[in-house]
């Protein structure tokens, strides 16, 4: 059995269509029905035609993850896909053959057209901090489309069937693959790394760290005492008795579910009119949160880890000390050519 990812696009946006519609997709809308491809080679040869502007490398590296789609990929083998807002997995097995969608896949999101598909029986959901380091350093990789091996496999059918199975290590595409995708991804490999330690703080260290990145952005802080804060963990305001405009609310979830309409809700609802709010989840938001916070009647900001990460990496160098040891990073200077 073979155990494979597929990238719900960038920013995992099209993590719930994926779901939703059961299946996993990839782009590439100027290639194609695959059933029509002889061979890898002529495939090869019409990505070199379609894209000019990929190297030698992407176009390698495209016309294998294609080919797999197509071809590789066989009835029940695992398939995961990542919702990198919610650090969440979905896991699910192959449910049939491959598929061209000649107007791609109905979705809202993305202008490209997500044309080659493969059906997909989902089953759970597997949180990203539940997994080994191992696993989770494989797959950090980015590529649309990559084989894990034996021991990522072992650990998923362990997780939704308590059974281990024979599963093959790689072959040496697969690798090679694995090892481009290495220096393609170094930044959004680091970023989901960065997460992963983020992860680790408690629900009282999460506070402190975004009351540190608020005063790396020049505000002034104060972090409410443990108990029950009513609705209010942090207050934020360019002084220091938090006076004076702009006052921003902060309210800080740190876990692994969503944050619903309910606590979006629940936060407005002590708010003063002047106030601005920011609301930050590592569990991310549900779409009725969004749209709750959207037609709010003062400015709210919805935060996730993403967001947090981000922020973390352009103010690192402003952060004060005790902030940074909670998250501790070295700058690296990697070669762009």
């Amino acid at each position: 059995m073979k155990c494979w990812m597929v990238r719900a696009s960038r920013g995992s946006v099209l993590y719930d269509a994926f779901l939703e519609q059961g299946l996993v997709a990839v782009g590439w809308s100027d290639i194609g029905d695959l059933s029509d491809y002889s061979s890898i080679e002529v495939l090869r040869e019409d990505i070199r035609r379609a894209y000019p502007e990929y190297k030698p490398v992407s176009v390698g590296t495209s016309t294998g993850m294609l080919w797999r789609l197509a071809h590789d990929m066989n009835s029940g083998d695992l398939v995961l896909t990542y919702d990198q807002t919610r650090r969440m997995y979905s896991v699910g097995r192959i449910s049939g053959s491959y598929a061209f969608v000649p107007d791609g896949i109905p979705n809202d999101i993305v202008d490209e057209q997500y044309r080659h598909t493969r059906p997909v029986k989902w089953i759970q959901e597997v949180p990203r901090d539940d997994l080994s380091t191992p696993s989770r350093n494989q797959l950090g990789s980015l590529l649309s489309i990559f084989r894990l091996d034996a021991s990522v496999t072992e650990e998923f059918l362990r997780i939704i069937e308590g059974s281990v199975v024979d599963a093959r290590e790689p072959d040496e595409q697969d690798a090679e693959a694995y090892e481009d995708a290495q220096f393609d991804s170094v930044e959004s490999r680091s970023l989901e790394f960065i997460k992963d330690m983020l992860a680790q703080l408690d629900a009282n260290e999460m506070e402190e760290f975004v009351a540190g990145l608020l005063r790396a952005l020049g505000y002034k802080t104060q972090v409410s005492p443990i108990g029950p804060d009513r609705g209010q963990d942090i207050l934020a305001s360019p002084d220091y008795l938090g006076l004076e405009d702009p006052r921003v609310v902060v309210e800080v979830k740190h876990r692994k579910g969503s944050i619903g309409s309910q606590d979006i809700r629940s936060f407005l609802g002590g708010r003063h009119p002047n106030d601005k709010g920011l609301y930050v989840s590592t569990g991310g938001f549900t779409k009725d949160a969004r749209y709750e916070a959207d037609r709010a009647s003062i400015l709210l900001k919805l935060m996730t880890s993403d967001d947090l990460v981000k922020l973390l990496v352009q103010h690192y160098e402003s952060l004060d000390l005790e902030t940074r040891s909670m998250v501790p990073l070295r700058k690296v200077y990697w070669p762009i050519s």
